[in-house]
């Protein structure tokens, strides 16, 4: 910084001169605050970009997460309705398997009595015959008693003598 000294008649002018160097540290340091403002700049923009994009990213991955719920939620439900068509389909055959079943032991019971049925009037009838064949001093009458149950048959016959 230099001094200078004017004198003009009265009024003296006192100039103020900075030195070139001094010129050149006021613009470094102007320089550097520049530098430093626009770093600091910089670095708020940097942290408002990934604040952006975190918040880009939390709003997809929270879309992709609801979509896979949404599709889990109908992946569920498909599998329970075909769970419940395949149980409603294994009852449906149990129950015409179970009513088959009750008809063939029906059909084999019916049979089986019958058959039986059929063997005592066979022995009714051979009994009959020899009784006409036989001849006797007295006539004597037949008297017959049937009782059915689940696994027997049974017949009684009686001779009344008058």
């Amino acid at each position: 910084m230099g001094v200078r000294f004017c004198t003009d008649g009265n009024l003296i002018l006192i100039v103020v001169e900075d030195s070139e160097e001094e010129i050149r540290l006021k613009q470094k340091q102007q320089q550097q605050k520049k530098e430093k403002n626009i770093k600091e700049r910089i670095k708020a923009a940097k942290k408002i970009q990934a604040w952006w994009r975190g918040t880009l990213v939390r709003q997809t991955l929270l879309h992709a997460a609801l979509r896979a719920w949404i599709i889990q939620c109908w992946w569920r439900l498909t599998m329970d309705r075909l769970r419940q068509k395949k149980r409603r389909a294994a009852l449906i055959s149990y129950a015409h398997t179970e009513r088959a079943v009750v008809k063939l032991q029906s059909l084999v019971r019916m049979w089986r009595i019958h058959w039986r049925y059929c063997q005592v009037l066979n022995a009714i009838y051979i009994i009959q015959y020899h009784w006409q064949c036989h001849n006797c001093q007295t006539c004597a009458l037949l008297r017959g008693h049937c009782v059915v149950t689940a696994t027997h048959l049974q017949f009684h016959i009686e001779i009344i003598n008058p």
